[in-house]
């Protein structure tokens, strides 16, 4: 007898991060990414995944981002042996994103089995959920289909997928899911994470067609962002104001887009001449510096403005990227005159910190956020006015100048949201996915009174009949 086809959510559900999708239609199962779960739910990265990887057929992949990536070697570790989709660049950024993943948590081991050891208590220190070589083997062996946009691909026996490129980072798509149930054809949509229209480096999110059941996300689904231009033009301003009065300025920033994006703005400056000239830009994060050559090596994704340049976007003659440690040191040499953009984005690791401890009590200085700041992070207590912060146990002065720009998301506000919906030519059904319960609580209603429909919040673990 014939199954009714159901969606579950092992993650993203009510919450943000940990994006995991599992649809069943009796004859296949397939799971829609398989992300980390982040921030104050962490811990559940070390509970079970919900469900039997090797019942599991597919994988379908919506982007590189971690918290869409981060739980794929323990879908291998469970037994899942089967065919993996996704766009070729979004292969090439998991690798990066789960071997940087793998590298911070080993790490993270050894320091706290070395302190253990001196209590007694090593045996009671997790273990990585994965390491560098188990990420290294994973790419080896993963039976890798690398989809076009726009083009129909068999996923399952009964189960096929138009990938549609999202515009959120490199690669990044939403998915059209065709079945048939009950002998009647059905579409389920996945959004993954929809993109900022007005990213500069990225096309606008492609156009749906129709969809019986569609999970969109809703990360910013309460609000709007502030206008680009106004946020690029502020941007520029902080950069020549600080260098024109002897200064440096710091940017703590994201190794996938938002990296990008400011080396697109600074390029654009040192065409126009605006940037001064003896100016240096450092580029001084290995993670983005790889991620940004898988940008270059798919330049044809990018966006027209992007494209306009003789030159690739991100290359320009005062661009320095640091290589090693070494280097990263010897900018603290430079006294004035340096733009430096390093990870990581919200200051709670990574080589921004010495940064920070070298620069941050010079009032000529600037610090330039471009990202959201989490609540528990460095970032947030100096956007929240911190007079004082503590960088490897030494408590530092804030007399830099602080600028919190927020025009810059990779993600789809609330307008972008309700506008890419509209643009379906046959809406049934939508349901809630990937956000914050209180910011889905509104969206939910805003969805109700634009379109007179009711949006589903969903549950982890419901099972959503379709």
């Amino acid at each position: 007898m014939e199954k009714q086809t159901y969606e579950q959510s092992f993650g993203a559900a009510k919450i943000v991060t940990g994006s995991a999708h599992l649809l069943d239609t009796g004859k296949s199962k397939i799971l829609i990414d398989c992300g980390m779960f982040q921030g104050l739910e962490e811990h559940k990265n070390y509970e079970p995944l919900g469900f039997n990887p090797k019942e599991i057929d597919a994988l379908i992949i919506t982007h590189g981002h971690l918290d869409h990536v981060g739980r794929i070697p323990l879908l291998y570790k469970g037994g899942f042996k089967g065919k993996v989709f996704a766009h070729p660049a979004t292969f090439d950024i998991a690798k990066i994103v789960l071997m940087d993943s793998a590298k911070l948590q080993e790490e993270e081991y050894k320091t706290r089995y070395k302190k253990a050891l001196r209590r007694g208590e090593e045996s009671k220190v997790r273990k990585p959920l994965y390491t560098k070589d188990e990420v290294k083997e994973i790419f080896k062996k993963m039976n890798k289909v690398k989809i076009e946009y726009n083009k129909k691909v068999k996923i399952t026996k009964d189960i096929k997928a138009t990938f549609k490129d999202a515009g959120h980072i490199l690669g990044s798509s939403f998915v059209e899911i065709d079945f048939k149930e009950f002998n009647i054809p059905k579409r389920i949509v996945f959004s993954g994470d929809l993109g900022n229209k007005n990213n500069g480096i990225l096309p606008k999110p492609q156009k749906p067609s129709f969809a019986d059941a569609l999970f969109i996300e809703s990360t910013y689904g309460d609000r709007n962002h502030k206008n680009i231009d106004d946020s690029i033009r502020e941007f520029k301003k902080v950069i020549i104001d600080t260098l024109l009065n002897g200064g440096n300025v710091l940017i703590p920033t994201f190794a996938i887009e938002r990296a990008q994006q400011i080396l697109c703005i600074l390029k654009e400056m040192s065409e126009e001449k605006s940037l001064p000239k003896s100016a240096k830009v450092f580029l001084d994060s290995p993670m983005a510096t790889k991620v940004t050559a898988v940008y270059k090596k798919w330049d044809k994704l990018l966006s027209k403005n992007c494209k306009k340049y003789k030159k690739h976007p991100f290359e320009f003659e005062q661009l320095r990227l640091v290589k090693d440690v070494e280097e990263s040191k010897a900018i603290n040499k430079i006294e004035r005159g340096a733009v430096i953009i390093a990870g990581s984005g919200m200051c709670n690791g990574g080589r921004i910190l010495h940064h920070l401890k070298n620069r941050v009590w010079n009032p000529r200085n600037a610090l330039l956020f471009v990202g959201y700041q989490a609540k528990g992070t460095l970032g947030r207590e100096i956007v929240d006015g911190a007079k004082f912060i503590k960088i490897f146990h030494e408590e530092i002065i804030v007399k830099a100048k602080v600028h919190t720009i927020n025009g810059f998301s990779a993600h789809a506000d609330q307008r972008e949201l309700l506008e890419w919906m509209s643009e379906f030519e046959r809406l049934e059904r939508i349901f809630l996915i990937h956000g914050e319960y209180d910011k889905q609580v509104i969206f939910k209603s805003v969805i109700n009174s634009y379109f007179n429909k009711k949006a589903h919040i969903v549950e982890m673990g419901e099972k959503i009949y379709i």
